[in-house]
């Protein structure tokens, strides 16, 4: 990766970032493992939670616990009120049209089925395609499989270079008549690229082809505006971006939630059920059957306000330095290779070193209190471009700092060393 220069606002940003002022806000990073100070780098996996969060939960199971829009009593009003204030607060996170293009979900794999089971399938028909890409996660991949089996569709995935960017004039040329659907990551898992979502969607607009975008990765370093990027459906993963597990949201264009078929079936998304028909409620409503995670949208709230008090600039100031130096200081182990050095990245190294298996390092550098993933993370179309079972991945946040770096340098070359 070569690093951007920074520019003046950016540089004055990450100088006035007060990080350790930010890091007193999330208890676990104070934790020690193995008898050593835990240097979390596993932020792409899942995000560490500030109190704020791990309060709005708390105080919903202790103050304001029923569910949501079934009972007319206090406690029902004002679970309700979290639960639908946590959509208004999404709807502005996205820059969404309407929130009632927010569908509430667990996070972006249900938000990608949902598409794939409610729009995709009922479009498809044998010889059609749905078109992805090598980097996607498999949550990105698999159930377009699943879909197309069905239909008698294909899948077919656009290429990307050596750099870990996608060829998008190969993607653009992939866009044949027969694709009834297109897909992207928006920021890769593994790599950290930031695919050009605008240009993609521009694209298939030309076409007629909806864009779904996976937002996973993006949503907890840049600020996302569905409008601007002119996609079609976007899902989103709140345990990646602070909030609790099992929380997540789908933003669709309205036209499209109008026109699909409810996924899931039950309470709450119903007008009137009767032997003879059932006649659905409208959009989001009518994919939300079931009690949802109503503490874990309570704690997604909180982790929005969160994001807003910070800033965007801020938070993206300072991941790019630390990236930047992350990058060079492991560009000083011998033997490492760096997997995916796309020009525009967020804060997420791959990696391997020569002579050593991915996993023996994770496993030993956990022992000098440094969280990494080690595997195929979810990616194997990716590791088999790159002709490898596994890589390293160090995946960095706002809350981590230049000394951790340094911290998980010192250990990497510790651990190479026995390995060696």
């Amino acid at each position: 990766m070569t690093a951007k220069p920074a520019t003046t606002a950016s540089a004055a940003s990450a100088a006035t970032f007060d990080v350790e002022r930010v890091r007193e806000d999330f208890p676990l990073l104070a934790r020690r493992v193995h008898d050593k100070p835990l240097v979390y780098f596993d932020n792409a996996n899942t995000s560490q939670k500030p109190r704020q969060v791990i309060d709005a939960v708390d105080a919903h199971y202790r103050e304001h616990n029923a569910n949501v829009a079934r009972a007319v009593h206090q406690l029902g009003e004002e679970a309700t009120a979290a639960y639908e204030g946590a959509r208004d607060q999404l709807a502005k996170f996205i820059n969404a049209p309407s929130r009632d293009e927010v569908v509430l979900t667990s996070g972006t794999t249900q938000s990608i089925n949902l598409v794939a089971y409610s729009y995709a399938l009922p479009r498809l028909k044998p010889g059609d395609a749905i078109l992805t890409t090598v980097m996607e996660h498999h949550a990105n991949i698999v159930p377009w499989q699943i879909v197309a089996a069905r239909a008698g569709a294909t899948v077919k995935a656009a290429p990307i270079d050596e750099r870990g960017e996608l060829i998008v004039e190969k993607f653009v040329e992939l866009l044949t008549p027969e694709v009834k659907l297109a897909c992207v990551a928006h920021v890769s898992n593994v790599l950290g690229t930031v695919n050009p979502v605008r240009e993609l969607a521009r694209e298939c607009r030309r076409r007629g082809i909806p864009l779904l975008v996976d937002g996973s990765q993006a949503v907890p370093h840049r600020p996302v505006d569905v409008q601007a990027l002119g996609c079609d459906f976007y899902a989103v993963t709140g345990h990646k971006m602070l909030a609790p597990t099992g929380t997540g949201l789908l933003w669709a264009r309205r036209e499209h939630l109008d026109a699909m078929p409810p996924f899931f079936g039950g309470g709450e998304m119903i007008r009137e059920v009767k032997f003879s028909g059932t006649t659905f409620a409208e959009a989001p409503h009518k994919f939300e059957a079931g009690t949802p995670n109503i503490a874990g949208f309570a704690g997604m709230g909180a982790a929005i306000g969160y994001y807003r008090t910070l800033g965007f600039d801020a938070i993206r100031a300072w991941e790019g330095e630390l990236l930047a130096y992350a990058t060079e200081r492991l560009r000083e182990i011998p033997g490492l290779r760096l997997v995916g050095e796309a020009a525009e990245k967020e804060p997420v190294i791959s990696f391997l070193v020569e002579g050593a298996q991915a996993t023996d390092l994770a496993t030993l550098l956990d022992l000098e209190g440094v969280a990494v993933r080690s595997g195929h993370h979810c990616a194997h179309p990716l590791m088999q471009f790159y002709g490898v079972p596994a890589t390293l991945r160090a995946s960095l946040a706002f809350y981590n700092t230049r000394e951790e770096v340094d911290a998980f340098v010192a250990a990497l070359l510790k651990v190479r060393k026995l390995l060696m």
